[in-house]
């Protein structure tokens, strides 16, 4: 095989930073990934997502916007959203009493996703979610 042949493909969207946008965002999702076993999860992590960057950051700002990526290959399918930055602390999962109405959104991600990495930028923050093709899932990792 050729050095620079892959077998991932990767999708990207831009979306104004509009709460209906989340579903949108969901529908993108949903479409790319239509047959695959992973579409319910990834479609739930983008929608949980998405509607962090627009809460949370400057993404839900006038001019705001928030990007997503959709990376599949046979093994894993990668769902990241980007925002806007804006705030002075990185995402986190928070351990959350069950009836908190708030801030348990990427505790869930965490324990649906197999792994969660969050990088930081001068710009904004990534949230990536893994999950990972096969008999584990649900945040154990392969």
């Amino acid at each position: 095989m050729h050095e620079y042949t892959s077998r991932v493909r990767v999708w990207g969207l831009s979306c104004p930073g509009f709460p209906e946008e989340v579903s949108r965002a969901r529908r993108w999702t949903r479409d790319i990934l239509r047959g695959s076993p992973l579409a319910e999860d990834a479609e739930l992590i983008v929608s949980e997502l998405s509607a962090n960057a627009i809460l949370h950051t400057a993404s839900g700002r006038e001019h705001g916007s928030f990007h997503l990526a959709v990376a599949v290959s046979a093994q894993v399918v990668a769902v990241s959203v980007t925002d806007d930055g804006g705030t002075g602390t990185a995402p986190k999962a928070k351990h959350q009493d069950h009836d908190a109405e708030h801030g348990r959104g990427l505790g869930m991600v965490s324990a649906i996703a197999h792994r969660v990495v969050i990088h930081d930028s001068d710009h904004g923050h990534t949230v990536t979610a893994e999950l990972f093709a096969g008999p584990q899932r649900g945040g154990h990792p392969c």
